[in-house]
């Protein structure tokens, strides 16, 4: 046998793609590269693809796999039996005498190094087409887990020779167009790493629905990894924002998700099932996985991974249960979002839906209609009616034939890097995954929409919705010096624009937040032994189970969907404006009803500011404030200003403000800027004295039409009086400009009157505006409305 059919990870020579495949290759370049920046990959070796072109010389396997390969394609023989056939052939063939012993040697040498007698391995497939940058092998040949001993780690590496030809396998080479017989199979041997008592995970070094590039995604689940990347487990999910993560001071972990976790993968008996699924228990399902410490230490090790080989990746890593070490043991090039064109977007949304039947983890960003098909494995792909909507309990690669044929995929178990998940976004399918109920919910032959359009998490609604879709062309998009700027609400909706080339958030809802997220009414936590109602106990324990401190539920997860949105677009500045919602909004949250009093006209009642310093909930506006100082001391977006909305008197900004101080929250340490919402004919007429208090306005044009006008804004009979372009309504605007600019304050309007009316946003530019925000689907139509608007201008400066 020749020497070069053994190489280690820590050889020269052991990063060559030609001999030891994507995977193992990768390997070797971490091996050597990755251990000096202190990140540790569990020592192995490979055997070569010379070595698999030795083997099936020796065993003269060529001739007869390539007539099997012909029968196949004749269909003298079906893909499944002719593919077992073949690898019946390998995995029962005799290894050449010198190259058995060159394993046997290598494997006693790796137990030296070890210091151990005998020592478990992962023996890992490795195909010389896998892994490239433009195309993903992930999954098609086998793993092999806790091998122990010689005997059995011969056995696992010809079983994962005979691997190469797997009924995906074979697909796949042949939808690619690679053929058969030069795709060869380098076998990776590493150290096993005690994670079935510990954990493991998949991360991305990109947000894998999105393509936003300043994040890192982590999934995690307890026991070996293999049941994240099958998709057998709901995993914890963890977002950390990587510009941050160079500042030791900072924790910077944008998003965690409990996942649910109900079982995992340890070691089973020695021979070839070697693993074994297991329930995992209550503590373990009801904690995180990973600390805060290791969470950043993965997205630190993901960024360095990602600066060496110069572009986003896909990792795998573990943690051993024993030591509590972590490892990185996989990274592969990230192959879906990389390849997008980032020169337009598709945007998808709903008009018409019917009633919601599931919810689970959205899978891009798309909208699809079909009739249910539900299938329990790949064996049943005669009954799949193409354009159909696939629905079954997890897929592997086995799936693939049936999941190019489908309009969409949902299952019942997985997470985002679930293999249903990545193939998905490969496909450009929108899938949701991890419903926990699919198949036992729909029935066959039942028309549904799959619609992935409404952040992160995916629906499923009865019947054919209608929907609009629209395609917004990024590549000639006007400079301004007006700021466009985008209203946002939804975290997982701000992700999804991030390629808009907005100049940052003009405003940034929290109502989205509490209402869709938290869904309980801050007093209700900061209260909770005075809740008299059992069912609204019993939802909010459900809600907040984790949390010791009911109150940091709130924090905690304000902060999470305030960051998300702040990231998107850090480090522009994104004003985040605190809660505006009216007394009988409040009062629909869980446990809203004993807090809130009943109000005739709530639109002029207890909201915005007056709500900060009133005792009735003063103790929940602490939290929001609390929530603000985390995202920005803790996480370290310091872009966020905040706003303060419906402040009617200058009395109302003192004790606003007061609060705020008392809180943490002091106009000008560490940078802080509060802007005022302007919103009301009062805050125009003292503009002045406003601008004394505040570091900028931010006109809310429905609410200063509907006090200017005295029309009521829902109102159907009064709708033709509605109108911002309103005589009264522009004087005021102006006013206020110019006030603004006269105290050296920025001012901004947010609202939808620049989108649908140019004229608007002529007057707008006119009066010398400092920035519009708008919704991210009117942005390209504004930045036109506003670019035409300041050319005008500029040609009349000249000719003037």
């Amino acid at each position: 046998m020749d020497k070069r059919d053994i190489v280690w990870f820590s050889d020269e020579g052991s990063s060559e793609v030609a001999q030891l495949g994507g995977k193992n290759a990768s390997l070797g370049e971490m091996t050597r590269n990755m251990s000096a920046k202190g990140i540790p990959v569990p020592d192995g070796f490979a055997v070569t693809a010379a070595a698999w072109w030795e083997f099936i010389d020796h065993t003269q396997l060529r001739s007869k796999i390539a007539a099997d390969l012909a029968a196949i394609k004749s269909r003298k023989l079906s893909l499944s039996a002719g593919a077992r056939k073949i690898r019946e052939l390998i995995g029962r063939a005799q290894f050449p005498a010198a190259m058995g012993e060159a394993i046997s040697a290598a494997y006693r040498r790796l137990c030296e190094r070890a210091r151990q007698p005998e020592l478990d391995v992962a023996v890992r497939s490795s195909a010389t087409a896998e892994d490239l940058p433009n195309a993903s092998f992930a999954g098609q040949q086998e793993t092999f887990l806790n091998i122990r001993g010689e005997k059995h780690l011969l056995d696992a590496v010809r079983w994962c020779f005979a691997s190469l030809f797997t009924d995906r396998a074979i697909v796949y080479r042949e939808n690619h167009g690679f053929d058969h017989m030069k795709v060869a199979l380098s076998v990776g041997i590493q150290r096993m790493v005690h994670s079935d008592r510990g954990a493991a995970g998949v991360m991305f070094s990109l947000d894998t629905e999105t393509g936003f590039p300043n994040t890192v995604l982590i999934n995690a689940s307890w026991g070996l990894g293999e049941a994240v990347v099958q998709g057998t487990v709901e995993p914890d999910e963890y977002v950390v924002f990587k510009p941050l993560l160079r500042e030791n001071n900072l924790s910077p972990i944008l998003e965690k998700n409990l996942g649910a976790k109900a079982i995992k993968i340890v070691y089973g008996a020695s021979g070839r099932k070697t693993t074994k699924t297991v329930a995992t228990s209550k503590r373990e399902r009801e904690n995180f996985v990973l600390s805060d410490q290791d969470i950043l230490t993965l997205a630190r090790w993901a960024v360095a991974i990602e600066e060496h080989y110069r572009r986003p990746m896909d990792m795998e890593w573990a943690k051993d249960g024993e030591t509590g070490d972590l490892f990185l043991v996989q990274a592969r090039p990230e192959t879906v979002q990389s390849r997008k064109e980032a020169g337009s977007l598709k945007t998808y949304s709903l008009k018409r839906k019917g009633e919601r039947l599931l919810t689970g983890l959205a899978v891009g960003d798309a909208i699809a209609t079909g009739s249910v098909c539900k299938l329990r494995g790949p064996s049943e792909i005669a009954k799949f009616k193409d354009g159909a909507i696939l629905v079954t309990r997890i897929t592997d690669p086995d799936w693939m034939p049936i999941m190019k044929r489908a309009a969409a995929i949902i299952t019942d178990h997985g997470g985002r890097t679930s293999h249903a998940a990545i193939v998905s976004r490969e496909l450009g399918l929108p899938a949701i995954v991890g419903t926990g109920n699919a198949t036992a919910t729909l029935k066959a032959g039942r028309n549904v929409t799959v619609s992935c359009a409404e952040g992160d998490a995916g629906y499923v609604y009865d019947g054919i919705a209608d929907f609009e879709v629209r395609d917004l062309t990024l590549d000639h998009i006007a400079r301004t010096r007006t700021r466009v700027t985008l209203n946002m609400a939804n975290p997982a909706a701000a992700m999804r624009w991030w390629r808009l080339p907005a100049d940052g958030i003009g405003l940034a809802r929290i109502e989205f937040i509490i209402g869709n997220i938290i869904k309980v009414h801050p007093m209700a936590l900061v209260k909770f032994d005075q809740i008299k109602d059992a069912g609204v106990r019993r939802r909010i324990l459900q809600l907040t189970r984790g949390f010791d401190d009911k109150t940091r539920y709130f924090v905690d997860t304000l902060a999470s969907g305030i960051a998300r949105i702040a990231a998107t677009r850090h480090p522009d500045p994104v004003i985040v404006r605190m809660s505006d919602f009216k007394t009988n909004e409040y009062a629909e949250l869980v446990g809203g009803r004993q807090f809130e009093p009943h109000e005739e006209n709530p639109m002029l009642g207890w909201r915005g500011a007056s709500r900060y310093y009133a005792e009735g909930y003063r103790e929940g506006f602490a939290l929001e404030c609390r929530a603000i100082r985390k995202v920005r001391e803790e996480i370290g977006l310091r872009n966020v200003i905040v706003m303060i909305p419906f402040c009617r008197t200058l009395e109302e900004a003192d004790k606003t403000l007061q609060v705020m101080g008392e809180n943490g929250l002091r106009r000008g340490e560490n940078g802080l800027q509060v802007y005022v919402m302007c919103e009301i004919p009062s805050n125009v007429i003292l503009a002045e004295q406003f601008a004394q208090r505040f570091d900028g306005f931010s006109i809310g044009s429905n609410d200063l039409t509907q006090l200017t006008l005295g029309v009521d804004r829902d109102s159907e009979q009064l709708a033709p009086l509605f109108k911002e372009q309103n005589e009264a309504v522009t004087t005021l605007i102006a006013n206020v400009i110019a006030a603004a600019h006269k105290s050296n304050r920025k001012v901004g309007l947010c609202g939808q009157a620049p989108s649908d009316h140019p004229e608007f946003a002529r007057f707008l530019v006119q009066a010398g505006i400092d920035s519009i925000s708008v919704s991210p689907d009117s942005f390209v139509r504004v930045k036109d409305h506003v670019a035409a608007a300041e050319s005008e201008r500029t040609l009349k400066a000249v000719s003037a």
